[in-house]
């Protein structure tokens, strides 16, 4: 275990060399995992109706809700796994390990069945189309049934990304991916089992992910010392967990929940509204992929940073991580500006969609950069365990600005989507204003909040 510490150490050399390192293979497995989305309204595009993409897009919104959620508390397990990592901790890495499969995998059950019997109320609170409701009842039937293994890929994806590895989780979700494209043509296309085949094709390759990722832990012994003690539960330890992975989730679900009355006002509107806005929504996940790169880097470096006591490190890694998301997401927005109605034409050939959807692009990439800056800050405040600051700027940007921004421009502007694009951007500007004064205050005041 001290050998694969070691060789994971992001602690020494070049800051930038560290992010790259370790940002890269996680954007490539967000890239695929984001994938998963694509792919299912890709194909469901291809062999099916409007009816059937606004069932999958709205039903694997909801989803992604709870994915991100489950990520989100997730990070706990990042944060704690990698300051003991970083001050050579072994017996704590192994603690922090089994403590989080124990608390993850109680929790997925329970999560479980509370969803299955929640399925019909969702799909009310959601405002779908009485043309897709049938079958977003039964794809989210399916998908809320495969909520344990979506849950065993984040705890294993976590456990190694804290110890510096983000290679592993890459390969397991390659695996998950290249099944899901394969399935979802069986299942969609040969079968016909439309929106039924997206959500099949999504937990089966998900279930032959996590097999692959067990059988690969325990062949390569990459958890090494690791006991059935490690696995009962510590109070300290959950404590930590806790108390950095519960803000960052209820912060997540916050945006998902916003994200979501922002499908419903667009649901309201009709199916085509509904439909243009599910597939942007499933474009700027991809388009995402750096900002979110950037914070799961910044949480786990900076975490070990501070475990090795390199202050100064830590916030140097969160300098050229906002370069970096701030730079790709000035590229986006200025892209999109010109392939837009492009962009949303891969997924219907509908012309009032692609008419919708690029008014609702256009206005909607400018958050790829204001996002890309709150999403660095939201990580190193996080590891930091200060991740309660996290959760009062998404807080305060969801209810004065996404919102109300969306509810107005879809009241008073039926003709176009282009202003409720807006609400997202404007959201997140507020959230980085948050973030700066916060930074500020926390770097004049070190002895109350821990900085050093």
């Amino acid at each position: 275990m001290v050998r694969f510490a070691e060789e994971k150490d992001l602690t020494t050399g070049s800051v930038l060399q560290a992010i790259l390192y370790f940002s890269v293979p996680y954007l490539v497995s967000y890239f695929m995992q984001t994938l998963y989305g694509m792919a299912d309204l890709f194909i469901i595009g291809q062999y099916n109706g409007v009816e059937s993409t606004t069932a999958v897009s709205t039903g694997s919104q909801v989803m992604h809700m709870f994915t991100v959620i489950i990520a989100g508390l997730a990070m706990g397990c990042v944060v704690v796994t990698g300051r003991a990592a970083g001050a050579k901790e072994i017996k704590q890495v192994n603690k922090a390990v089994g403590n989080t499969v124990s608390l993850f995998m109680l929790l997925s059950i329970i999560l479980t069945i509370i969803l299955l019997i929640m399925v019909k109320p969702i799909i009310r609170i959601m405002s779908v189309p009485a043309e897709a409701y049938t079958e977003t009842v039964v794809y989210l039937k399916i998908c809320f049934a495969g909520i344990p293994f979506i849950t065993a890929y984040n705890i294993i994806s976590s456990i190694f990304r804290g110890m510096g590895d983000s290679k592993s989780p890459m390969y397991f979700i390659a695996v998950a991916c290249i099944f899901n494209i394969i399935l979802d043509y069986i299942f969609i296309g040969v079968l016909g089992f439309g929106a039924c085949g997206a959500a099949l094709g999504t937990v089966f390759s998900q279930t032959i992910s996590v097999a692959v990722s067990f059988i690969a832990v325990k062949k390569r012994k990459m958890i090494p010392g690791i006991c059935k003690t490690d696995f009962m539960p510590c109070k300290m330890v959950l404590g930590n967990i806790l108390k950095i992975g519960l803000p960052v989730a209820a912060q997540d679900g916050f945006i998902q929940v916003a994200f979501i009355v922002i499908t419903v006002f667009a649901n309201l509107r009709g199916l085509n509204d509904a439909a243009a806005v599910g597939i942007v929504e499933k474009i700027i996940g991809i388009l995402f992929l750096v900002p979110s790169s950037m914070l799961s880097a910044v949480s786990a470096l900076s975490a070990q940073n501070i475990g090795a006591r390199k202050h100064e490190r830590a916030s140097q890694t969160l300098k050229y991580a906002i370069i970096i998301a701030v730079f790709f997401g000035i590229i986006f927005t200025i892209s999109m500006q010109f392939a837009a109605e492009n962009a949303v034409m891969l997924f219907s050939g509908n012309k009032e969609v692609i008419t919708l959807g690029g008014q609702y692009m256009r206005s909607y990439v400018w958050d790829c950069i204001f996002a890309g800056i709150h999403f660095c800050f939201s990580g190193y405040f996080c590891a930091y365990g200060l991740s309660f600051v996290s959760f009062i700027h998404n807080f305060v940007s969801i209810i004065f600005a996404r919102i109300p921004f969306a509810y107005i421009a879809s009241k008073y502007c039926t003709s176009s989507l282009f202003l409720m694009g807006i609400a997202a951007p404007a959201g997140s500007l507020l959230s980085v204003i948050v973030c700066i004064l916060a930074f500020a205050w926390l770097k004049k005041h070190p002895g109350r909040t821990g900085f050093q």
